[in-house]
Order: structure tokens, then sequence, then C-alpha cells
């Protein structure tokens, strides 16, 4: 980070973690998979963002941030507070911000949003068209995912949450919370206020696809974001997706730097799945048919990235996003075997055969 200016906006929260040390590196670890440069000076630990700064002081016990608008503090505080809750978690840690915004309940990343149109993609994918007002932010840090927050027949008329002294959302209590479940915004238009978000549709308990198959123009959802770690830049890529990851591999082959190289693996029921993808980069796209295997037993799509020689010459990254235990798979072979680290990876858990929530639902 850096000192901030007489322009910037500051805060900072005190830390009351006798361990903080112990879990620093972790903290550190995922702040760096945020794209922040991470630099130490003697007890002071600073974080550079393409949005702010931010710092740890050990010896006084203090986190600050600071950025040049709302949403880059918004963002800041959001991200340190999220990694002392999941790393300082035994410390029960009670974070209160002072300075710039402090007493704001509005939460930044939150919108209320209206449903303008749906169609089908394919036989069991749906694109929903949100509208909603001052959508940059959504466009800003990187992350492709937002936070859906879906009215359900038991809570119908859900209350949005707010934001809390933390810097983190305090929800409403359970009889007036909606359900929350990440989906990726398949396109953003932020200049007229459209988010476009695919829905795979199927029989089961998944809220999202349940809403998805009902929804219909004037029906109105609640999103936060971005969510998600970003992708990091590279120059060749290995990917691979089955449904509920497609809509994030045909974002990324559709936005990537037209001379990126590579190849995609993604896995669908029969071909009656497959969709049009304007793929604009140099990244070979592979279709992969389960033809009657059950969702999350076929092995092929884990096979098949495992399968990838990664070149040496140039910058790489790879990207997964499924079921459970093919996400464990992947990410066992580029960590163990290949000896990759997560500024070179991300394999991530969509779903888990068995249970709903995660991701995609």
């Amino acid at each position: 980070m850096s000192e901030a200016s007489a322009s910037e906006l500051t805060c900072e929260a005190r830390l009351d973690l006798r361990h903080l040390p112990d879990y620093m590196d972790r903290i550190s670890d995922r702040l760096r998979s945020f794209e922040a440069d991470a630099s130490q000076h003697g007890q002071r630990i600073d974080f550079r963002f393409a949005f702010g700064g931010a710092s740890f002081d050990m010896e006084r016990l203090v986190m600050r941030a600071n950025a040049t608008d709302r949403d880059g503090l918004a963002r800041i505080k959001d991200l340190l507070a999220t990694a002392v809750e999941v790393y300082a978690r035994e410390e029960n840690p009670a974070i209160v911000w002072t300075g710039d915004l402090a007493g704001e309940t509005r939460l930044a990343q939150f919108r209320e949003m209206v449903v303008t149109g749906v169609r089908h993609l394919t036989p069991h994918m749906r694109r929903i068209r949100l509208a909603g007002d001052d959508l940059t932010r959504f466009a800003k840090f990187g992350g492709m995912h937002i936070r859906m927050l879906f009215p359900t027949r038991e809570v119908p008329d859900p209350l949005w949450p707010m934001l809390g002294g933390n810097g983190l959302p305090v929800w409403p209590a359970d009889d007036r919370r909606p359900v929350a479940r990440v989906y990726t915004i398949r396109a953003l238009d932020a200049d007229n206020g459209i988010i476009d978000v695919d829905f795979l549709v199927h029989p089961g308990e998944s809220v999202g696809s349940a809403w998805a198959m009902q929804a219909a123009p004037g029906m109105k959802v609640g999103i936060m974001g971005p969510v998600g770690r970003p992708v990091r830049p590279a120059q060749w890529y290995v990917m691979g997706a089955d449904e509920t990851g497609l809509p994030a591999l045909a974002r990324l082959l559709e936005t990537l730097p037209a001379q990126t190289k590579g190849v995609a693996f993604v896995e669908i029921a029969d071909h009656a799945e497959r969709q049009e993808i304007a793929n604009a980069t140099g990244i070979e796209l592979h279709w992969l048919t389960r033809d009657g295997v059950p969702a999350g037993e076929d092995k092929l799509l884990a096979e098949a990235v495992r399968s990838v020689a990664w070149p040496k010459d140039v910058s790489t990254f790879g990207w997964f996003a499924a079921e459970a235990a093919a996400a464990k798979i992947v990410r066992e072979h580029w960590r163990d075997t290949l000896g990759l680290g997560r500024d070179q990876t991300l394999a991530a858990a969509y779903w888990r055969r068995g249970s709903a929530g995660l991701m995609a639902g």
C-alpha cells in the first residue's frame, strides 16, 4: 500500500487478535490471489490493489484501507474483513471500521434488479436478462460472478441486506432473508444497465433453477458483487467446465485477448446442450458428452484436463469449474503433481453431488 494521499478515502480497524502472526501468511496469500502486490516493511505488511491499498500493522494490531472512490474502499474493506473472519475465526474477531464512510449502511455491492427478458439457449440452459441502475462496479475488480438473492415460496418478499460496521453484509432474520446463490455474469452492458445470467435448469432442490424456470419480466431479484478471484492474465490457458461452469468459460473465451492460446474442454449431457460461443481467442474448444452418464459421475472432463501438457516458454494459467470431486482431482494434479500455485491455477467446485448450494446451484 502506501501512505494515502489527501484526496483518498481512508479507514482503519483495530484487531484484538493475539494470534494474528500465526495466520497472517494465509491472509496475505488470499489477498494476493485478488491481484494484490504485497511488501513488508518491518512489522507492517502493505498490499496494493489496482483500486486502492491496504496494510496490516502487526505491532499495533491495526488494519487500514485506502482508495480513491467509494466502490474501491468498500471492496478493500470487504476483502480484508472476509480474510480476517475466515482465518481468525477461533479468536472471534470483532471488526469495527473507523474513518471515511464508517457510518454507511448502504451496501455498495448490492443492487435490486428486474427481469426484462427470458430465452432458452438449449433444452436445459435458460438466459435471464436483468436490468438495474449504476452497474459500473460489476465491471471492476476482475470478478466474473455475482451472489444472487432469490425470493422463495417461504420468503416471497425478502428484505435485502445492509452494510455492517465490519464492512460486511448484515442479513435480516430468517423469516425475511433471501436465499443466496452464486452465478456468473454471462454478459454485462453497464452503459444500458443490463446483465445476462445463464441458468442450468434441472429437476431437484436447486433454488436458482426453480426461480429461473418460472422467471418472467417484471420479477425482482437482488444481486451482490462482483465476487470471485480474478483470472490471471496469461498467454496460454487450459480450461475445463461442466454445464455449471460453462457460462464463465464462455465469457472467458469471448473476452480474453485475441492472441491468447490454449485448450478448453466443456462437459455437457449430450449434443443438444451445445451452444454458440463467439470464441474470440486462439484457444481450442472441445465438447465432451456424457451420453446418459449422470452429471458428476463421468471422469472424462477431469481426465481430459489432466492429460494436457503445459508449455514451458510462455505464461500459463489453469482454470476449472465443475462438480466438487472433479475439481479436487484437477486441483491435486495441478498443485501436487505439477507443483503449480494459486497464482497459476483456479480449480473451483461449483456444485457437489447430493447437495444444493455452492456456486451455480
